[in-house]
């Protein structure tokens, strides 16, 4: 009986560890894109000088995600000081509060608060304060789209830390707004230093750390790994899709309450008629600077932040052409920098595009149905918020792949799509355009008309 319930009490046990490992792996599940598995913020953490107290680093995030960025207002960073750490100085970023830093005399830290917060400075600070990468309002564009601007970074001198590899701690609990939620952070981790180089390319160096013990220099650089989830950014959806066709009068428009519905008191669903009277006064109510406010959407059966229509327009020979238009129905967000990503088999075929910059992508290797496309620079790379102006569109055209092409069963619409890096919603399969007189239930109905009068004569002459 006794060893009975020891293996009864090691069973439970064993279950219970399976279900919090199984729990701990949500997360990571929910963060995965399949259309962009390697992409993730990644900060480095390098340790370039020691003081008195403590060292100066240079950290440094740069955003590896192919169409995801951050938009304004901005990133903001947080950790928690391992030890009773204080920051004395930053430059190209700045702590949104000093703390209390009251047990220091004479010089005061910039910081002092156990978690601190951080943020970029803004575009014009004087010339003292910056470093290279910094100063850009917290924006960060993404990996494809711009390369050149996806990194930030600032410089942090660290005091009350210690001065070796010994005593110095790693930061702990990173988090990264970008600007809402939807990041989640790793664990700081020891790799390989970083190496920088020298303005005119002749020389390199690279973060270092003191080894008390045998009295050298060891290079040192810590690692944060983010990565995001549309889930955690947000419980409903973003942006929708809707399709027509020259084949066929129907216009397949967005699933009803598809980011939510206004009568729904649980789900995000604010609308505003655009005949409400002092419409201006009631978009824009005074706030903070910085400040990220609820969308507040044009009252539509979707109720979307962003629509994008994907209309087949034309058929050639040996081409065939795609009309895409997206509309901003958000009274509060104008979106810089936009960009939209497509998954269709012809995309590898794309012949010319109009008034959109293109890049195919390919997550795997031998599948290229995959682009991403994003407005011309001061042209419209502005989707500005709901009104007559709101509205971005483009052309595409296909060259025709006859092994694979045909217009039956929805093959010429997307299959996925994605607007500043947060999936879509789409109609349901069975409600797409399809061609008239074609496919097997007008075939059927065909057949129908035809064998029902002849069996109806049978059966009269039979009886």
């Amino acid at each position: 009986m006794e060893s009975t319930s020891i293996v009864s009490k090691m069973s439970f046990l064993a279950v219970g560890i399976v279900f919090l490992v199984s729990s701990s792996s949500f997360t990571s599940t929910e963060a995965y894109d399949a259309l962009d598995p390697e992409g993730n913020i990644t900060m480095k953490w390098d340790v370039m000088s020691w003081t008195p107290d403590g060292y100066v680093a240079v950290v440094t995030m740069f955003n590896f995600q192919k169409y995801r960025h951050i938009p304004s207002p901005g990133w903001t960073l947080g950790w928690k000081w391992a030890k009773k750490e204080v920051i004395w100085s930053m430059v190209g970023a700045q702590t949104t509060e000093q703390g209390d830093c009251s047990k220091y005399k004479g010089n005061l830290p910039h910081c002092c608060k156990k978690d601190p917060t951080v943020v970029d400075l803004l575009p014009g600070t004087p010339y003292n304060q910056q470093i290279a990468n910094c100063c850009k309002g917290g924006v960060l564009n993404s990996w494809v789209q711009d390369p050149g601007t996806a990194a930030s970074s600032f410089q942090i001198s660290v005091g009350a830390a210690g001065t070796t590899n010994k005593t110095v701690r790693v930061p702990r609990n990173f988090t990264l707004m970008g600007p809402g939620p939807g990041y989640t952070c790793g664990p700081a981790k020891i790799v390989r230093p970083t190496q920088f180089v020298t303005p005119d390319t002749r020389r390199t160096t690279q973060a270092m750390s003191k080894n008390q013990e045998y009295f050298s220099i060891i290079a040192v650089t810590w690692n944060i790994t983010c990565t995001y989830s549309q889930f955690l950014a947000q419980r409903t959806p973003t942006c929708c899709v809707s399709l027509s066709s020259f084949y066929n009068e129907t216009i397949v428009g967005c699933p009803t309450c598809a980011c939510g519905c206004q009568n729904n008191k649980t789900e995000s669903g604010a609308c505003l008629d655009p005949d409400t009277p002092h419409l201006a006064s009631v978009v824009s109510p005074p706030t903070k600077k910085g400040t990220i406010l609820p969308p507040l959407v044009q009252c539509t059966r979707h109720l979307c932040p962003i629509r994008v229509h994907w209309h087949v327009k034309q058929n050639y020979k040996e081409y065939w052409r795609v009309k895409i238009t997206i509309t901003n129905f958000n009274y509060r967000l104008n979106y810089s920098q936009w960009n939209m990503v497509a998954q269709h088999p012809n995309l590898d075929n794309i012949t010319q595009i109009f008034s959109f910059n293109y890049k195919s992508l390919s997550p795997y290797a031998g599948l290229n149905d995959t682009a991403m496309l994003w407005g011309m620079k001061f042209y419209n790379d502005f989707l500005s918020e709901a009104g007559p102006l709101g509205n971005v569109q483009s052309e595409i055209l296909f060259r025709k792949d006859q092994s694979t092409f045909t217009f039956e069963k929805g093959w010429a619409f997307p299959r996925r799509i994605y607007f500043n890096g947060d999936n879509c919603v789409m109609p349901p399969p069975d409600a797409y355009p399809f061609l008239p007189n074609g496919g097997f239930r007008t075939e059927f109905s065909v057949f129908s008309a035809v064998l029902l009068p002849v069996l109806l004569v049978f059966f009269l002459f039979s009886a």
